[in-house]
């Protein structure tokens, strides 16, 4: 053991108040460090803080990319834990330091120690030899079977650091597999699974593979009926006497394998219980003589009928006579589950006459969730000069028509105050509306159409109403309403198809003023135009970003927006000739509107990563319309797009936002064509702090030239027009809560003249006007993306 004493330091001289971030920091150093020395103190007589257990790999056999991997496995394997850290001080250490001993088990200073306080991690506790046989077990499993692991202490200011080196030599390599079985069923069946086999010749021999494998053949097995049968009943035999590090593996089923597990089992009776509790559990039971038999397939035991019976039949993969099979029993669960209406769900298997045939009753107990649910959130919201606030109140009512439908109506009201700036930015609103969706755990169609059967799909009627008052501009009533379909294909890939979508918007109560000036600027106009949609919509999403084993995660999501293309066609529609019709005395909108979002996600590390996204939109409007509806037309900027500009102010193309008369109307940005691109480099900072340094950029453009916004076309020069901001944020990630801070500028601004579009010679600090006018703060709730 080694070691040397040093002192913590305590140093401290006055501060001249211009150097106030220098204090900063000085009086920060000065607080850790006490906070560090504070927790030796209390230490023992004679103890050692344990504050670091570390692996070392010695060895020249491993390529260089697998040994920062395998160090960080082994590290994770090391006993006991350190204490905790939070911003580099051991806050949990400290409080436990500071309590003292209780008098009692009760109290605020029990509280302290017991709850909020985490005991000292003592170097007397940490047993070097049991280590190191964990290390070397460890790699024998990876195959290196002639790995050493030794261990040494360094101690500093009574804190102890353990070293782990481990020496793994070369790995052993399978040289060959051999299925060991007799000509029964069960061998045939086994030997009938050896081309899928996980254990392949020349690759590394891995205990993890071997148990992988043994719950490969298992898996086939149950999908061949073989109910009782185990990964215990399999074994799977080394050889490592060959030589030039190789071993030889032999497949074989365990002599004690009992005679139930080398049959394969047929479903007999099905009963179902849909509405059971666990105080019915004997009640259940002795009822199934009063099954009533449905379909000739299935028996019921609801005498209340709580769910109609077709609902739930057509979740089940079983049927009287089948073979018993994993994957029917696996999606059967799936389905009910799927079908949100269940708290609980459990089956068991039961031997027909105590195993003297091979036949299975199977029992399906489930437990209804409450028929009634409500629910209540209150949202609060900010991002640079304005706040607001947001109740919603959602009431559901699950099995509406004893079909597992759900009903819910939702009602919502909220405020938005601008509370800062030298421009009316008509963000200063109050809103209200009433949802209503009544979704089916089944497809609805008016021919057959199962698309899956691995997920529940769902139909959608949803229909909604809102009322929006910007109080010193306009108000705005919307009503909505959509018929669809959401369905899984995979885990990764999922539909959401709206046959018919419509919304109407209609604006009331325009203020003098701002009908003043709408009159001779029409960007104003625009937004309180009279709104129609009609039509079918459809989106399609791809990701596999749970899957948090892969370096590269990938996510997508492409939609396609149509309305009135039938419609307009037929009319004859073309609104450059004169021709524009109208529904409900309203102009319809004709268009095709394209989408997609791509975003790639790259970890670097274990606490760091880099994700990056790309965004494309575009909308042709043709026929009845001119450009896209307010609605469905893109804007830019906000806390979740290019943060250095404040929502709807950039674009489109290279025009000028512009104010408007006595009130300063701002008129929002917005366009029929999109491209956004965002990078943003994501790591750990302590504890539950992360931080990111993020790149934005882009641009919205119009498809058509407006003489009242110059510039503002997609055309040839659309990349000289993409503007560019850059900033820092902090997350702070509560695990079910995430709130994000971001601190952005802009580095290139596109309604600059050109030549004068980068503006990084402007950066400057320290001077009180460029902060004001450049820095953009955001709070928001979660990730950008």
């Amino acid at each position: 053991m080694k070691g040397r004493k040093t002192s913590c330091w305590k140093k401290g001289a006055p501060m001249n108040t211009r150097h106030g971030l220098l204090h900063m920091v000085y009086v920060v150093a000065t607080v850790w460090c006490l906070a560090s020395c504070s927790n030796i103190k209390y230490l023992p007589e004679g103890e050692h803080l344990y504050v670091k257990g570390e692996v070392e790999i010695d060895t020249d056999t491993i390529p260089e990319q697998y040994i920062e991997p395998l160090t960080t496995n082994l590290e994770e394997l090391l006993r006991p834990k350190v204490n905790k850290k939070f911003l580099g001080l051991r806050t949990k250490l400290y409080i436990y330091n500071i309590a003292g001993e209780p008098k009692s088990d009760r109290g605020l200073k029990a509280w302290m120690k017991n709850k909020a306080g985490e005991p000292p991690v003592l170097l007397s506790g940490v047993n070097r030899e049991y280590n190191q046989n964990v290390l070397r077990n460890r790699l024998e499993n990876l195959g290196f079977f002639n790995a050493e692991v030794s261990s040494d202490t360094s101690i500093s200011n009574r804190k102890a650091t353990v070293t782990y080196t481990a020496t793994p030599r070369i790995i052993y390599r399978i040289k060959s597999v051999t299925f060991e079985v007799d000509s029964s069923e069960l061998g045939k069946a086994i030997k009938a699974s050896e081309p899928g086999s996980l254990l392949q010749v020349d690759r590394p021999y891995n205990l993890d593979n071997i148990i992988a494998e043994r719950e490969r053949i298992d898996n086939h097995l149950k999908n061949k009926g073989y109910y009782y049968f185990s990964p215990d009943h399999l074994l799977i035999e080394v050889d490592s006497t060959s030589s030039n590090h190789h071993v030889d593996l032999y497949v074989t089923v365990k002599g004690e394998t009992p005679a139930r597990a080398k049959k394969p089992y047929t479903i007999n009776n099905i009963y179902i219980f849909p509405n059971y509790t666990l105080t019915q559990r004997g009640y259940q039971r002795g009822s199934i003589r009063n099954a009533q038999l449905y379909n000739g397939q299935y028996y019921f035991i609801d005498p209340d009928i709580t769910f109609r019976r077709f609902a739930i039949s057509r979740t089940m993969f079983f049927h009287k006579g089948d073979l018993y099979n994993r994957n029917s029993h696996n999606q059967t669960i799936s389905q009910l589950v799927g079908m949100g209406s269940f708290r609980f769900v459990r089956n068991d298997f039961v031997e027909v006459d105590s195993g003297k045939t091979n036949l299975l009753d199977v029992h399906y107990y489930l437990t209804p969730m409450p028929k009634h649910g409500l629910r209540v959130e209150l949202l609060g919201k900010t991002a640079s000069v304005y706040n607001g606030s947001e109740v919603n109140v959602n009431w559901q009512h699950r099995n509406a028509f004893k079909s597992a439908e759900l009903l819910t109506f939702t009602v919502y009201g909220g405020f938005e105050t601008q509370t800062g700036g030298n421009v009316n930015l008509n963000s200063s609103f109050y809103r209200y509306g009433i949802e209503a969706t009544l979704s089916f755990p089944r497809m609805i169609a008016p021919f057959k159409w199962q698309p899956t059967r691995r997920f529940v799909p769902r139909t959608y009627f949803r229909t909604g109403y809102e009322y929006l008052n910007r109080r010193t501009a306009y108000s705005l009533n919307s009503m909505r309403f959509s018929y669809g379909y959401v369905w899984k294909e995979t885990l990764q890939k999922e539909h959401d198809l709206d046959v018919l979508e419509v919304a109407y918007v209609q604006p009331r109560n325009i203020t003098d003023s701002y009908r003043a000036q709408m009159d001779t600027v029409p960007p104003l106009r625009h937004a309180i135009e009279p709104q129609l949609t009609f039509g079918p919509n459809y989106n399609f999403t791809y990701t596999n970003t749970m899957e948090t084993s892969r370096q590269h995660t990938y996510y997508f999501k492409g939609g396609l927006d149509l309305s009135a293309n039938l419609y307009g066609l037929i009319r004859g529609a073309n609104i450059n000739e004169g021709r524009v019709y109208q529904v409900f005395g309203t102009n319809f909108s004709q268009y095709v509107k394209i989408e997609g979002d791509v975003r790639h996600y790259m970890r670097l590390g274990k606490n760091s990563q880099l994700a990056s996204r790309a965004i494309a939109g575009f909308g042709y409007s043709y026929g009845n319309s001119r450009m896209l509806p307010y609605l469905k037309q893109y804007f830019m900027g906000g806390p979740n797009g290019l943060r250095a500009f404040r929502a709807r102010a950039l674009g489109p193309g290279s025009y000028t936002p512009e104010f408007y008369g006595e009130d300063n109307f701002f008129a929002d940005q917005t366009g029929d064509i999109k491209i956004e691109f965002n990078t943003e480099y994501r790591a750990k900072l302590a504890s539950v702090v992360n931080w990111a340094l993020f790149v934005d950029a882009g641009n919205i453009w119009l498809q058509n030239t407006d003489e009242n916004k110059p510039g503002a076309k997609f055309s040839r020069e659309f990349i000289n027009e993409l503007a560019v901001g850059a900033g820092v944020g902090l997350r702070f990630d509560f695990t079910y809560l995430i709130i994000r801070t971001d601190l952005a500028m802009p580095l290139r601004i596109p309604y600059r003249a050109k030549g004068e579009r980068w503006v990084l010679d402007e950066i400057n600090f320290g001077n009180r006007d460029w902060r004001r006018n450049n820095l953009v703060f955001n709070l928001a709730i979660g990730y950008p993306f």
